[in-house]
């Protein structure tokens, strides 16, 4: 549940001249402001309350049947007309009570949007208990779906209710540091509230996408661009969007980045794949030619590549990932002291590596003999093209989609790798759906706002992409982006956890997190 704020704050209705753009006009709208301290202000935002409109129901897996143009798809949330009718039909032979309903979402900036597909639902229940009872009856009967609450689908007459809290970091008044951090190590993943209290953080909330599954890479690293006291530690997925913040508050922006990355040695120079990260693995894609299904970004897919050179620096973990191919270590010095194969093992003091694998391996071995140097180079640039300066000061978190731009709804989901024209069911529970969110972004007066919802409960129903957009824009931000949300989402302040995190297990550990800490003496 939520934790209590402190005494000082003092709660009003909002006018819906200001008020969040959820639901229709006049509901109830109630916000609590706090100083945490000075320059920066925490505000509880509740908006609507109980709808006894809303339902719980089971929402079956669609197979691919004889009408479908792919009858061998596995099965998913949304499909054609005729897969969801000739499925529909097959359940009210058994028994149930099923319905088929069209599911439109709305345009974007990048997105027709329209009709994503057809969704079959069984039954109508006051509780989860009676949905829940209602999908075990269908798998019994040998059906597959989940018991969801309609107040997570979108629909702009329910009345909430939705539970949003705002960091603001006023520049003019804020006197501490603004930082990201990835805690011991970028290979391991802490919670938002063990980051905090490491680093004394008055305030904290969590930050970029990252690797979850040891499928995908090293569980913790950055899906994307991360940048920590001006040193790029993990490469952007290729234009997309990152969060910048320096450590005083002032200039924060988002931008769309790329990179080049070289080392150099004997008079020869090579491209480098990546940094930090499992080679072959690329989590959201963006990355380079040959990348397997694609170069361009693909949100929560694994792109591979069996040809990769990836450079390592100590902040990677106590260990470099294992494997086949061949890597150069590199003393403090940036002098080979070390080639060994296969990969993979610990790191000189203040030493660094690079792993090669495939095709790569090599010219890596063409480049690097024991005791000679080895150079690595890495340049960050914005989408076009431009050097991105960079100083101990600035840290760089991934992002996306962007949410406003110049004052305007500007969402960006297919930009972002969020379309899958061939699997509308990811765009219907990720972008369409409702879920807990964190949004980051600017306002007018250059003021930094951390914004984060609540969501995936019958007391808090979440953001869609669309909304969180809304949102973002209602609280005056002239630019705004999409950080990590779903079970990441998690807002920390005074050493608690003020958020519910939707994770049946609590706090969810995470790559990131950026903390506002106080003035250091």
């Amino acid at each position: 549940m939520f934790g209590v704020l402190p005494a000082q704050a003092s709660p009003g209705p909002q006018s819906d001249r200001h008020a969040l753009p959820l639901g229709p006009p006049g509901l109830t709208e109630t916000r609590t402001t706090t100083t945490l301290q000075p320059g920066v202000t925490l505000t509880r935002i509740v908006r609507g309350g109980e709808d006894r409109a809303l339902r719980w129901t089971v929402e079956v897996s669609i197979p691919g049947g004889d009408t479908s143009p792919d009858p061998d798809a596995p099965p998913t949330a949304l499909k054609d007309r005729a897969s969801a009718d000739e499925l529909a039909a097959e359940l009210e032979q058994d028994g149930f009570r099923a319905r088929v309903e069209e599911v439109t979402t709305p345009k974007t900036a990048d997105y027709a949007g329209g009709t994503l597909g057809w969704r079959v639902r069984v039954g109508s229940f006051d509780s989860q208990a009676a949905a829940t009872s209602e999908r075990t009856r269908l798998r019994t009967a040998g059906y597959t779906g989940s018991t969801v609450y309609t107040g997570w689908d979108g629909d702009t007459a329910d009345r909430g209710p939705w539970r949003v809290d705002v960091l603001t970091i006023d520049p003019r008044r804020f006197r501490g540091s603004l930082e990201a951090s990835y805690g011991p190590d970028l290979e391991n993943r802490e919670t938002t509230s063990e980051l905090a209290d490491a680093a004394g953080a008055t305030a904290a909330v969590n930050a970029g996408f990252f690797v979850l599954d040891p499928r995908a890479g090293a569980p913790g690293d950055p899906a994307g661009v991360g940048v920590y006291d001006g040193r790029l530690l993990s490469e952007p997925v290729s234009g997309r969007p990152g969060l910048v913040v320096h450590d005083d508050g002032r200039r924060t922006e988002i931008t769309r980045f790329t990179w080049r990355g070289r080392v150099t040695g004997r008079g020869t120079a090579a491209h480098l794949s990546g940094v930090n990260r499992v080679p072959g693995l690329i989590r959201n894609c963006g990355g380079n030619a040959g990348d397997l299904p694609t170069s361009s970004p693909l949100h929560d897919v694994t792109c591979t590549n069996a040809d990769e050179l990836v450079a390592f620096t100590a902040d990677y973990g106590r260990r470099t990932p294992q494997g086949e191919g061949v890597e150069a270590v590199l003393d403090a010095h940036d002098r080979v002291v070390e080639l060994r194969s296969p990969r993979g093992g610990t790191l000189p003091p203040g030493g660094s590596s690079l792993q090669a694998t495939g095709r790569r391996v090599a010219e890596l071995t063409a480049l690097a003999r024991v005791g000679d140097p080895l150079k690595v180079r890495t340049t960050l640039l914005d989408g076009q093209g431009r050097r991105v300066p960079t100083s101990p000061r600035t840290d760089i978190l991934n992002a996306g989609p962007e949410l406003v731009r110049d004052g305007r709804l500007h969402v960006t989901p297919a930009t972002d790798g969020m379309v899958r024209p061939d699997d509308p069911s990811f765009y219907y529970g990720w972008v369409h759906k409702r879920n807990p969110r964190t949004l980051a972004g600017v306002d007018a007066a250059g003021r930094t706002v951390l914004v984060t919802a609540d969501g995936r409960g019958t007391n808090a129903l979440g953001l869609s992409i669309a909304e969180s957009a809304g949102v973002a824009r209602a609280l005056g931000l002239r630019d705004a982006v999409n950080l990590d949300g779903g079970g990441s989402t998690t807002l920390v302040a005074d050493g608690a956890v003020l958020n519910t995190p939707s994770d049946a297990a609590g706090e969810r550990p995470v790559g990131d997190a950026l903390l506002i800490l106080p003035r250091r003496n």
